[in-house]
């Protein structure tokens, strides 16, 4: 099967999840041809990655009128869809018009190619590239549609449209699936979870902690929910519970958070580690108690869905302590896989931590439940070949 993968920024360290499907795909035997349009490498573990260069969008000025000539009505189609609904945002307008552009200067490279679907990962800049590739060469294109793509501002600008005439469209949670439910046919939204390339060696959570280990890992944005994390640490320490709390990430937020730190006096249990490597974060969750994800909704709608470190966490043997916000509550199971506990209810968390800390059963129960459910849910290479085969129904119509 030979497809086009199409995404914004690959390979980049925030969606390791996109490389470990890329990866699984390859594994399988698939002609893969990775189009990124917006920033990333142009090596992927020595399969090449076509970086789009914006520069190439200058050409638009002789191809756009050749595209119109040609197409016109086909391309009419997707211009009369601009005025039913206003752009989420006026990046998100960018975005498609990045996605449509790009497709008309590859135009020739995608007949070359000929794919037998274009599968793009996301359905903001990617889609639009998908759906512009379909009108001018006719290839059949897939999408995925998840929490940025449908919740941000309300969704995609053209996010009706674009799932309206993908082939496939591909979700990672409930709360995506049951979110564009009246969007499209039901039928042909598939519910295909991301997954870890190999699971870690399971071990047995340490039987005494004195001194409680935490790691958040989240990018430092106001849909983590730190304010929040912050005042369960300073509840936490005020209760006289022995932790050591470690934030792994980076973002537009992190000088803030440092500020809060010190303001409320936790410079000396928390530590704000920055961004570290795949392979650091794995480490670090093999050492931690627990795994804290305090996700909320932003002022712009925006969530999470199930954060990748969630299942990671599992694997590992940390407890995971979450939000039930979003598709958190899809691996957490309150009090069977783990904690669920609402983020603006610290002392909720500062129970749940005491309890957590002095009784070492109610850890391991946790930490063997949520280990069962990576195994049976998360794993890339089974999730994969599922949407391989999705994909390979849904190219043939």
């Amino acid at each position: 099967m030979r497809i086009l993968y199409v995404t914004t920024s690959f390979p980049v360290y925030s969606e390791t999840f996109l490389q470990r499907e890329a990866r699984a795909m390859i594994k399988a035997g698939v002609e893969l041809e990775i189009v990124s349009l917006h920033g990333g490498k142009d090596d992927f573990e020595g399969h090449p990655v076509r970086m789009f260069s914006k520069l190439e969008l200058f050409r638009l000025f002789y191809l756009l009128p050749w595209a119109a000539w040609r197409k016109g009505a086909k391309l009419l189609e997707i211009v009369q869809e601009f005025n039913v609904r206003k752009p989420a945002s006026f990046l998100n307008m960018a975005e498609n018009l990045l996605g449509f552009g790009a497709a008309i200067v590859m135009e020739k490279r995608i007949r070359r190619l000929s794919p037998d679907l274009v599968h793009c990962v996301w359905a903001s800049a990617p889609a639009a590239f998908g759906m512009m590739a379909e009108a001018l060469t006719g290839c059949r294109f897939s999408t995925g549609a998840h929490a940025y793509d449908i919740f941000e501002y309300g969704g995609d600008w053209l996010l009706r449209m674009k799932l309206r005439r993908a082939a496939l469209v591909h979700v990672s949670t409930d709360v995506a699936r049951n979110r564009i439910r009246s969007l499209c046919e039901e039928e042909k939204v598939k519910l295909i979870r991301r997954g870890l390339s190999a699971l870690p060696k399971l071990r047995t959570p340490r039987e005494v902690c004195e001194c409680l280990q935490i790691v958040c890992v989240a990018r430092l944005v106001e849909k983590k929910g730190f304010p929040y994390q912050l005042e369960i640490y300073r509840q936490l320490k005020a209760a006289g519970i022995a932790f050591e709390a470690r934030i792994i990430g980076d973002g537009p937020m992190e000088e803030e958070i440092r500020g809060w730190v010190g303001e409320l006096g936790l410079a000396d249990c928390v530590s704000l580690m920055g961004r570290l490597s795949e392979r650091e974060v794995l480490d670090e969750l093999q050492k931690t108690d627990l795994l804290f994800h305090t996700g909320v909704v932003a002022a712009s709608g925006d969530r999470d869905g199930l954060p990748n470190v969630v299942p990671e966490a599992m694997a590992s043997g940390a407890v995971v302590m979450g939000s039930p916000v979003s598709g958190v509550v899809e691996a957490i199971e309150d009090g069977v896989t783990g904690f669920l506990c609402p983020p603006w209810e610290p002392e909720r968390w500062v129970e749940r931590c005491e309890a957590l800390q002095r009784d070492f059963q109610l850890r391991l129960r946790l930490s063997l439940a949520a280990r069962e459910w990576v195994e049976r849910e998360f794993v890339a290479d089974k999730n994969t070949g599922y949407l391989l085969e999705c994909l390979e129904r849904a190219r043939g119509g």
